[in-house]
């Protein structure tokens, strides 16, 4: 049986399913719905322990840095050790991802 990987969110990455659903809500007004949304987010997530390598690594961004759509509406920035799938960040919609981790020094956050 293949290893698998701890699952690992940022701080940030904690507070991402929140902030969707609220813009979600305000956006449409249907909260039933937004909460089944989020428990599929969560769902998927949790698969990253068995199959922790997917989506495409853009070291153009950040060295070791993978992204992953989920549902065309949600994309997973993450990294991948031995043993640790590291979420970084869960963003929704068209938001510019390289932005959204440059700091003054450039590093991911």
């Amino acid at each position: 049986m293949a290893k698998q990987h701890k699952v690992e969110f940022s701080t940030e990455a904690e507070r991402d399913p929140e902030a969707i659903s609220e813009w979600i809500i305000d956006q449409s007004g249907f909260a039933r719905q937004v909460i089944n949304y989020v428990k599929r987010i969560r769902i998927y997530l949790s698969g990253f322990k068995n199959f922790p390598h997917r989506g495409t690594q853009r070291d153009d961004l950040y060295s070791g840095i993978r992204l992953v759509g989920f549902d065309r509406r949600v994309t997973v920035v993450f990294t991948v050790s031995d043993s640790t799938v590291h979420i970084v960040r869960i963003v929704y919609g068209g938001r510019d991802i390289a932005a959204l981790f440059e700091d003054e020094s450039g590093a991911i956050e």
